[in-house]
């Protein structure tokens, strides 16, 4: 009996430490996506823009999600994790140098502490909400055909992270999806593929057996024009950490 008392004061105690941590964190603010179907990838808005990868032009449909207003700050980082390993400091900045592995366990701890179900999106996902979802504009970069206008990019950053939100926000209301810093996905990259029916529903690559790379997406300070379009895609190593890569959030309808 002494003991069964024992283990539940402990777990009390834990609860509660948990409670008041989560109660600190910075405010993570995320944007309501209402699903749909759209033309990802080299849809006609792109010209002849388009690289090869991101050919052919196919129909997907996603489901209703959430997705972080702003990329994962450094002051959310060290909220959690208790130290920040980005190269370019600033709170209010995108949390960068950080690889797929350490992406996964930050938000492991997040989830620990908020039970919430915290998750990095899938590219049909990222893209999407990049696009605008199905209140698109049909622009080149996300929120506009005037690059500056949204992103923080090579030719007007000098190479330097900015304060999450500091440019215009695209349709949604989501900043930074092509510039600031690039984001990690959750796919394992592949060759785009029609289905039969010609449209997919939340499709995730699964790429070839043993890959250790990991789709990325959007612009950085680092990008050029290019780069920051919103069908634009690469791929990372999984245990790549740059200073010009980081990450948003994704939660599922709530």
């Amino acid at each position: 009996m002494k003991n069964y008392y024992f283990v539940s004061i402990l777990i009390i105690l834990l609860l509660g430490s948990m409670a008041v941590e989560a109660q600190q964190l910075p405010e993570i603010e995320m944007v309501f996506v209402s699903g749909g179907p759209y033309t990802m990838g080299c849809s006609f808005e792109q010209a002849s823009l388009c690289e090869d990868n991101e050919i052919p032009a196919h129909v997907v449909n996603v489901s209703d999600f959430y997705i972080g207003k702003y990329e994962v700050t450094q002051a959310l980082w060290k909220a959690v994790m208790g130290s920040n390993p980005s190269a370019d400091k600033g709170d209010n900045k995108p949390v960068e140098y950080v690889n797929y592995y350490d992406v996964l366990t930050f938000i492991g701890k997040l989830n620990a502490l908020t039970g919430k179900n915290y998750r990095l999106p899938t590219e049909a996902e990222w893209e999407f909400a990049a696009r605008g979802g199905m209140i698109t504009q049909r622009t080149l970069y996300s929120g506009s055909n005037n690059l500056d206008s949204v992103a923080n990019y090579h030719r007007n950053s000098n190479r330097n992270l900015k304060p999450v939100g500091s440019k215009k926000p695209n349709e949604l209301g989501i900043y930074d999806m092509s510039g600031n810093v690039r984001e990690w996905c959750a796919d394992v990259p592949e060759s785009y593929e029609l289905s039969e029916s010609g449209k997919i529903s939340n499709p995730k690559g699964l790429g070839a057996y043993g890959s250790t790379s990991r789709i990325v997406r959007g612009g950085s300070v680092t990008s050029y024009e290019n780069k920051c379009r919103v069908s634009a895609r690469d791929k990372c190593d999984e245990n790549l950490r740059v200073d010009y890569l980081g990450f948003r959030l994704v939660l599922d309808e709530r």
